[in-house]
């Protein structure tokens, strides 16, 4: 049986994207649910609203980018979801449409802030939440320490680079 110290190694990385992944959905929701007009009452501009949407999408798009980069070759060697053309790359290609749908609309209403329309913002990130949050969801189960011990060695997991 593992000692808490070994269990907190194996879920290391489980831990990590929980903290980042929980970042993500509580700017998603904060996006949506102002996305019906009441940042307004909430003292911020239409720009600056959408300056919250941009962070989002950059956010997501650094962190998708570090993970294909630097994490997903290693653990693509071992775990079949991790690999090219695999279930989190494929997921990560259905949320970045969603995202350049999301910075079109931005770029629109920026240029054109009387062209707004909370239910063209809300219908976008509607195109897009499920497989966000399920992804985002997955992807911490599949780093989980119970699902790490069916590939690595518990030294092997800690020289991965999260």
């Amino acid at each position: 049986m593992a000692s808490a110290r070994e269990e907190a190694k194996w879920n290391r990385m489980a831990e990590s994207m929980t903290y980042f992944h929980d970042h993500f959905k509580h700017e998603f929701d904060a996006v949506y649910q102002l996305a019906d007009g009441s940042f307004a009452k909430r003292g911020m501009s239409l720009p600056m609203y959408l300056r919250m949407a941009s962070q989002l999408a950059k956010g997501l798009t650094v962190h998708h980018t570090i993970e294909e980069r630097y994490i997903f070759p290693i653990l693509g060697k071992r775990m079949q979801a991790f690999a090219d053309n695999d279930v989190h790359l494929k997921s990560h290609e259905a949320i970045h449409h969603g995202l350049d749908d999301l910075t079109a609309l931005i770029r629109k209403y920026l240029d054109e802030p009387s062209a707004y329309k909370p239910e063209e913002m809300r219908a976008c990130l509607d195109s897009w939440r499920e497989v966000l949050f399920n992804h985002l969801d997955q992807e911490v189960q599949d780093l989980s320490g119970e699902n790490m011990k069916k590939y690595w060695t518990l030294e092997e997991v800690d020289r991965i680079p999260i």
